[in-house]
């Protein structure tokens, strides 16, 4: 099969296309002929963080496409369907999380093939609604901005959310999703551009990352901040939040070690929330909602599989606003 596989270099060095053996899957797995997958952040950070001494790598956490063969027991009347593959291997119910969540595509080969072995509980069936470049790009994003918006954040209808450094694919689906639960939602970002497309989208109000925004809100401050991005801009949430509001965090694009005054925090009685990923539980809550509420994944750009260095280029440059995805022949 043909594959973008990781090995010999750092970051976007190491990605290379090229044929490599076909997996086979073993007891109670599926082997999925993959149509779509999707790029992540979290695939630049392993690139990253790999060294020469690594050996060869499949990334990729996202993807969609039809199971085409079953493993010794597995169901086989499952053959032929069409499926999306929550990429959270070891966490099965929300409130039970794992000390560290195991991720499709690192320490196993991901969806940057024409094929993959999953667990077979995580083939869900594809929502028909969906194209397959709408599926392959979905999973791990708005997994991430389901759990944070609702089982971490506690949405409520009526709330006003506030989401830093829109354009990133978890940031766009928390936009759509806590429009769909009835929040107030603001946005903030560099670009005019994506304020722009941001509003398209349904935001109430984008505002320039630069601005005051206590002035930019005109002192109308927010229940919940949807955060990734870290020390950059953590500070300034502590003038925009309300007293018992919440920050729910899972990134830290800016860096790792944030600091603010320490009263801040207890006197208005803030909640700082660390999240990341979600479970099986949450996968088909997630899938649920968005069919519910005919939520359709926001998508940038698609890229054959061979492209897949120019797609992470885009990434990296921050130039998406949505999902970048790959087609996969």
């Amino acid at each position: 099969m043909q594959a973008m596989v990781h090995f010999g270099n750092a970051e976007l060095a190491g990605l290379s296309y090229k044929h490599v053996e076909r997996v086979q899957p073993g007891p109670e797995e599926v082997l999925i002929q993959l149509r779509t997958a999707g790029l992540n952040h979290r695939d630049l950070f392993l690139m990253k963080a790999r060294t020469e001494q690594d050996t060869p790598l499949i990334l990729g956490s996202d993807g969609a496409g039809t199971i085409v063969e079953v493993g010794e027991g597995g169901d086989r009347g499952s053959i032929g369907q069409d499926v999306i593959i929550n990429p959270t291997l070891n966490w099965p119910v929300a409130e039970e999380v794992p000390e560290l969540p195991i991720i499709l595509g690192s320490p196993s080969n991901g969806t940057f093939a024409e094929y993959v072995v999953v667990p077979a509980q995580q083939a869900v069936a594809k929502p028909a609604y969906l194209t397959w470049e709408e599926a392959g790009v979905l999973p791990l994003a708005a997994l991430t901005a389901y759990r944070a918006l609702f089982t971490r954040g506690q949405l409520k209808p009526g709330q006003h959310v506030l989401i830093p450094g829109i354009g990133s694919g978890v940031a766009t689906y928390a936009l759509l999703m806590a429009k769909a639960a009835g929040a107030q939602v603001t946005v903030t970002s560099r670009s005019e551009y994506k304020r722009e497309m941001a509003l398209k989208h349904g935001a109430d109000q984008a505002l320039d990352s630069q601005a005051n925004w206590n002035e930019a809100l005109h002192g109308q401050q927010v229940d919940l901040v949807i955060d990734s991005i870290g020390p950059a801009t953590f500070s300034i949430y502590f003038d925009v939040v309300k007293s018992n509001g919440r920050i729910v965090t899972f990134g830290a694009s800016s860096g790792d070690v944030v600091q603010f005054p320490i009263r801040a925090l207890f006197f208005p009685q803030i909640s700082i929330i660390g999240t990341s990923m979600g479970s099986h539980e949450e996968f088909t809550a997630m899938l649920r909602y968005m069919e519910q509420h005919s939520i359709r994944p926001v998508i940038d750009r698609m890229y054959p599989l061979e492209e897949t260095v120019q797609a992470f280029q885009r990434m990296k440059n921050s130039e998406q606003f949505g999902n970048i995805g790959l087609r996969i022949k």
